[in-house]
């Protein structure tokens, strides 16, 4: 079974390419280490960045269910539907 490899359509931008952004930039670098390219993407419609980013933590940080479980349930399901990131 060979391999598909998978192009983004639009280059995903780093930091320095999205001053504006650095805020959210560092707050990802510093929770996790790396920036995930959807953000890093996003980051081409500051707007657009802000909105995700804010329901991300959203979700993470509130409820009863633990961050360490909601990250596992995303992770799973990524997996499930074959996401490439």
């Amino acid at each position: 079974m060979s391999e598909t490899h998978y192009r983004p359509r639009l280059r995903p931008l780093e930091p320095e390419e999205a001053p504006e952004m650095k805020d959210i930039f560092d707050a990802f670098l510093k929770e996790r280490g790396t920036v995930p390219n959807m953000y890093r993407t996003l980051a081409r419609r500051g707007t657009h960045m802000r909105t995700m980013f804010d329901h991300f933590h959203t979700v993470m940080r509130t409820g009863t269910v633990s961050p360490l479980l909601k990250e596992f349930i995303s992770v799973r399901v990524s997996a499930l539907n074959n996401c490439r990131y």
